[in-house]
């Protein structure tokens, strides 16, 4: 709806005769290739030379492509972040060579300065990957302009704000989460990108530039890339942050949008009560409670509607680092002390991160196993949860005794390794165990199992929420 009212603009003010962005083709955009006339009059009627051309120029401006956007090592000053450049420079270089083969609607360019003309922006520096660091996380950063002018008495600032985010940020992300697969970084990726507005001011038209910038969590993107179910895609993005000339916004649809898509909700049968779980905290499931044998007092916990369990979360950028603050001390504390059995990542220390209309405690932690337990993911999974997390939840929940209540739960984030390295694909795996407070007390208290505790969670295995049964995966035979 948006892109129609945007190019219906366009050939209006086309039609009028009045100023429009016009650009020459943009670097990464090798699609564009056929379009700039690069040969001659005498040239261009031999076709098969063309086309020979064409390839030739294609193939090498690929080629090149990932060196000209990917900043060099030994620009960073950070000596963490200069060695992570080094180490994952031929990763980096898959993102803009992504970004060739990609067709953005308008013409966008990688560059370390924002708000520039197209004129100036061919001849900027447009080395714009770089990790770097924002709120004492590693990020990857990747800045650019975007060369769109959209109508500022058409669009709303969201509206602008979610079209640059679907049309430029999102094919971006699929390209760095895809490049950076098999990494350790970053812990989150960060975009900033301008676009153009129109607008006229006492009858005079002109043009403005906005940055929108969003950040989202490494788990989170991968988790929003990989899925197809519309739930899932928008709890992800809700767990990053998102501005507009610095000001907070979502990229999430309106209401009235929302409301049009989603089919009116049928009304249970007069004659059949609605089953109890029916107002469940949407981290359980009817079928896992029924089949669960929880007991009466882990029931109760992971029963209870979530009117019940506390009102919604402030999850505010402030509110988040507000929390860090006060924490931070205890934080510390327990890295120190618990640094040789949890195995903390250095890099990335505990943080606060909001995830499902709540905040939760991120731990990055790192669990090897040994080699003789090589298996299928779920094995490995289970594994870490019963050689590694479960050790951790009764040491952990001693730091907060006293001071509960201002988060929701912990997400246990590691990564499994095999002694010899890698994992049984040849590559480590992501694992997050994200649980609610009242479980891990349960848990910690005895009054609930393991397995409980996992059914009632949120578990994901490189980004893809999974069922998880501990016996059956460590036996061998992963449920499904």
């Amino acid at each position: 709806m948006l892109r129609r009212i945007v190019d219906e603009e366009i050939d209006q003010e086309r039609l009028a005769g009045e100023h429009m962005l016009r650009s020459e083709w943009a670097a990464p955009s090798l699609s564009k290739l056929s379009f700039v006339p690069l040969l001659s009059p005498v040239t261009a009627c031999k076709g098969v030379a063309i086309r020979s051309t064409y390839s030739f120029l294609t193939l090498l401006l690929a080629l090149v492509a990932g060196r000209a956007q990917v900043l060099a090592p030994e620009e960073i000053r950070d000596p963490q972040l200069r060695a992570l450049q080094q180490k994952y420079r031929s990763e980096l270089k898959l993102i803009p060579s992504a970004a060739a083969a990609h067709s953005f609607p308008y013409h966008f360019y990688f560059s370390r300065k924002l708000d520039l003309e197209e004129k100036a922006q061919q001849q900027s520096d447009q080395r714009a990957i770089q990790f770097d660091r924002y709120q004492d996380r590693v990020v990857l950063k990747i800045t650019g302009n975007y060369f769109v002018s959209y109508s500022d008495e058409l669009l709303k600032p969201e509206d602008r704000a979610r079209l640059t985010f679907e049309n430029v940020m999102l094919p971006l992300l699929r390209a760095a989460v895809q490049a950076l697969e098999k990494a350790d970084v970053p812990q989150a990726f960060a975009f900033e990108i301008s676009h153009h507005v129109r607008r006229r001011m006492l009858g005079v038209p002109g043009e403005r530039i906005e940055n929108v910038v969003f950040v989202i969590p490494k788990a989170s993107a991968q988790r929003l890339v990989a899925s197809a179910d519309p739930q899932v895609r928008i709890a992800a993005v809700l767990e990053g942050e998102a501005f507009l000339n610095a000001v907070p916004i979502s990229f999430l649809p309106r209401p009235e949008e929302t409301a049009q898509e989603m089919p009116p909700p049928q009304p249970p049968p007069a004659t059949i009560a609605a089953p109890p779980v029916a107002a469940l905290a949407p981290t359980v499931s009817s079928r896992l409670v029924k089949g669960s044998g929880v007991s009466n007092a882990a029931a109760k916990a992971v029963s209870e509607p979530r009117d019940q369990v506390s009102p919604a979360r402030e999850r505010s950028p402030d509110a988040i680092k507000a929390l860090q603050t006060a924490y931070q001390p205890t934080l510390d504390r327990m890295v120190q002390e618990l640094s040789s059995q949890a195995h903390f990542v250095s890099y990335a220390p505990p943080a606060f991160i909001p995830f499902h209309n709540g905040v939760y405690l991120q731990l990055s932690l790192t669990t090897t196993l040994p080699q003789t337990l090589a298996g299928s993911q779920y094995r490995q999974a289970a594994l870490s949860f019963d050689e590694h997390v479960a050790h951790l939840i009764r040491p952990v929940l001693g730091y907060f005794k006293d001071i509960r209540g201002d988060f929701d739960g912990i997400d246990f984030s590691t990564t499994v390794r095999l002694a010899a390295g890698q994992g049984s694909d040849g590559s480590p795996m992501a694992v997050e165990f994200i649980v609610p407070l009242k479980l891990l007390s349960n848990y910690a208290d005895f009054d609930s199992t393991g397995q409980q505790l996992i059914d009632a969670s949120f578990i994901l295995i490189n980004g893809e929420r999974v069922s998880l049964s501990l016996q059956a995966a460590e036996a061998g035979s992963p449920a499904r």
